[in-house]
């Protein structure tokens, strides 16, 4: 990929002895080139429109009070590159590290909770550009019979006891979900990745990186995402309510958004285990994956059948 993207360096006006740096490989592949990040896109994932769409949203927040976020890039062929049937596109880089598990997490959540307000009112008020599209994330692409990021039953280590207890467990979930409604009450254009690898820490500033999953999904989805893979954590009632608490000081979260949080934790977890088996890939799956996930995933689902993961309300 290396070479590859080698020659995408003159597009960019950089030099072509310019050094390449791999820094992560998940859905895409991220690079280090001289002053700027490189995304190489996965192949057969996104299209064009997609990616340019994308882009179009997050060149839209750049001005946004009290957001930061990173900058696209343009090359000579615009925003999206296009180089031996591959999409490249260019970021200004960010400073400060990712936020990790071991962090001071509840320091961080209510300021990501008015992130995500922000994000979302601008979505309610924004005007896309003719042709804006983006992958919606509902029960059809997630439980469906195709979701995007493959089926639970992929799950790795998953035996008969748990693909039937997972199975009830969903079949509720989407009954839940259905009857909650994709109205623009609930549902609109959503980040729907803001999980700790995604946000970017430097002294007092939270930064929202990678849009790349950004789409059409529930509000309170985007705080399901921000607890992906530090599901079983036991700060995570704090982390929900300091969460709940920094989204309100910025916008209306009512109690029926507030009651589907442990859904949206649910879903967002099956969904990740879905992806894990089907992105062995990636760095995150090297990581994270294998049967020890899957086994954490069928114990939330026996408690979400015995409560509906009540200790996770705010």
């Amino acid at each position: 990929m290396s070479d590859l993207l080698r020659r995408a360096l003159a597009v960019y006006g950089l030099p072509e002895d310019t050094p390449l740096t791999l820094l992560n490989r998940s859905e895409n592949e991220t690079w280090r080139a001289g002053d700027l990040i490189l995304r190489l896109h996965r192949q057969g994932y996104h299209t064009p429109p997609e990616i340019a769409s994308e882009l179009a949203w997050l060149t839209a927040l750049q001005d946004l009070s009290g957001l930061t976020t990173t900058r696209p890039i343009p090359g000579a062929q615009g925003l999206v590159t296009g180089i031996a049937g591959r999409h490249i596109v260019a970021f200004a880089p960010i400073d400060g590290q990712e936020l990790q598990p071991g962090d001071d997490l509840a320091r961080w959540f209510a300021p990501l909770g008015e992130i995500t307000a922000r994000l979302h009112l601008h979505a309610r008020q924004w005007t896309p550009p003719p042709g804006f599209t983006r992958k919606r994330w509902d029960v059809e692409t997630i439980l469906g019979p195709e979701p995007h990021w493959g089926h639970w039953r992929q799950a790795q280590g998953l035996d008969r006891d748990g693909e039937a207890l997972l199975a009830r467990a969903t079949d509720a979930l989407a009954a839940k979900l259905h009857a909650y409604g994709t109205g623009p009450q609930v549902f609109g254009l959503i980040h729907a990745d803001l999980r700790l690898a995604n946000l970017m820490v430097a002294g007092d500033t939270l930064t929202a990186i990678d849009f790349d999953d950004c789409g059409f999904g529930w509000w309170v989805y985007d705080l399901a995402a921000a607890l992906s893979f530090i599901e079983t954590d036991p700060r995570l009632p704090d982390l929900i309510a300091a969460w709940v608490d920094g989204y309100s000081r910025i916008a209306n979260s009512g109690p029926e958004d507030r009651a589907m949080i442990p859904s949206l934790i649910l879903l967002r977890r099956v969904l990740l285990t879905a992806w894990l088996a089907t992105r062995a890939d990636s760095d995150t799956a090297v990581a994270l994956g294998g049967p020890a996930y899957t086994q954490g995933t069928l114990d939330l689902a026996d408690r979400y059948l015995l409560d509906g993961l009540a200790a996770f309300l705010p």
